[in-house]
């Protein structure tokens, strides 16, 4: 059947980890953040920097941090960027294994609901679900009396072998924007990369893929018609923290959002589920 027990990272982080005849995983309460995938017998889904030391207080610079309940930089001044659930202590509420596959929820307590930017009686959790492929779910609830407006992303960080040979299919009859620039109309139905990439999709379908020189990655959305194509390149990569100048070259972030026209809107008592699937072709 496999196993699921809680561990400690040296530094001092809590993890869940998974370890099934289908795959294993690592996922952290610390933001609810997954770094590690592997299902069995094929090659590591997710990427994590080598320069990441696992402090806590620090989103994980690799797997699939959760950008809530804002995407990027807020509207107000010094608000945190990518919003604060990535920084803050989960609880996982159910582990359930059927079929050989494993079902984690976790969920933020309300006690780490920073007021002072979330002020809305709102309820998120994350549902995994590890088998041979991998599907997150950010599930939001609004248990308040008026509508509230949230903008969210799975920032999923992917390994490749080189990013000039990378190339991203899927993206037929979408538009862009770029540096606050935009929106482009998207010619091609592949993407490659020859600079710092860091692209707003909308009107975009809900399966993508990574062609790598290690194989092709299926990356798949619901309830979400935007994603994030990013990668820093040279100049950014020697600016972020826990990141190696050189690790532009092995990854990639495409990332399931709701994001500018996309955004939910939760009338009381609604919720609403983003998923992102992922696996080796």
């Amino acid at each position: 059947m496999g196993s699921v027990t809680t561990k400690r990272h040296p530094n001092g982080l809590d993890y869940v980890a998974v370890d099934t005849a289908l795959c294993q995983a690592r996922i952290f309460m610390q933001g609810a953040q997954i770094d590690q995938f592997i299902p069995v017998g094929k090659a590591p889904l997710l990427w994590v920097s080598s320069a990441d030391d696992y402090q806590p207080g620090n989103g994980i610079r690799g797997g699939i941090p959760i950008c809530w309940p804002w995407f990027g930089m807020s509207d107000t001044p010094g608000f945190p960027q990518h919003g604060f659930a990535r920084n803050k202590t989960w609880s996982l509420e159910s582990v359930k294994m059927r079929n050989q596959l494993v079902d984690l929820v976790f969920t933020l307590p309300a006690s780490e609901m920073d007021k002072q930017y979330w002020p809305h009686n709102t309820q998120v959790k994350v549902l995994f679900t590890l088998g041979e492929t991998l599907s997150v779910s950010l599930v939001n609830t609004n248990n308040g009396n008026d509508n509230v407006i949230l903008t969210q992303a799975l920032h999923s960080y992917f390994p490749i072998e080189d990013i000039h040979q990378l190339k991203v299919s899927g993206f037929t009859g979408s538009q862009y924007i770029e540096f606050g620039e935009g929106p482009f109309k998207q010619v091609d139905d592949v993407v490659k990369f020859e600079r710092e990439t860091d692209r707003v999709y909308t009107q975009l379908g809900d399966t993508q893929e990574l062609h790598t020189q290690n194989g092709t990655i299926v990356v798949s959305r619901e309830n979400s018609q935007s994603a994030v194509l990013w990668n820093p390149w040279i100049d950014k990569s020697m600016r972020l923290s826990r990141f190696n100048a050189d690790d532009y070259l092995t990854m990639v972030c495409l990332e399931a959002a709701n994001v500018l026209d996309d955004s939910v809107t939760l009338a009381p008592g609604q919720s609403h589920t983003l998923t992102t699937h992922i696996s080796w072709k």
